[in-house]
């Protein structure tokens, strides 16, 4: 698995991403229960989970949010979901099934300003979920 390198912005800006929580468990200056690694995403364990299963995968690049996903994020939302999968077997919930969520904006209360994708499952989830 490749070690957590510092956030990158698309244009390469690592000074701007200063800032940001992911971006700084991603550089290893918080740490994090990590459940899965990938060249592009790393995921690890929600610190206040909703589930039994309750883990975050985000991307390697700084993206703000899902509004902000651009067409050459192609491969990184790829991958982001295919990771998801596999945690989901790793962590014993694919079969029974797992919610993947993004939010965007205050109201999604979308508190970390980095795409994050959580993978929630564990018990029988209710609908609607708002």
């Amino acid at each position: 698995m490749p070690d957590p390198s510092p956030c990158t912005a698309h244009d390469g800006s690592v000074e701007s991403m200063a800032d940001c929580l992911f971006c700084k468990i991603l550089a290893g200056d918080i740490p994090s229960k990590e459940v899965a690694s990938t060249e592009r995403t790393y995921v690890f364990h929600d610190i206040n989970p909703a589930a039994p299963v309750h883990v975050l995968v985000i991307p390697r690049e700084h993206i703000t949010n899902a509004a902000e996903i651009r067409e050459d994020h192609g491969d990184i939302l790829v991958e982001m979901m295919r990771t998801a999968y596999e945690v989901a077997e790793k962590l014993g919930i694919a079969e029974t099934g797992y919610r993947l969520v993004f939010n965007v904006g205050d109201h999604a209360l979308n508190s970390v300003p980095h795409l994050h994708m959580h993978v929630l499952g564990g018990h029988q989830m209710g609908w609607p979920p708002g």
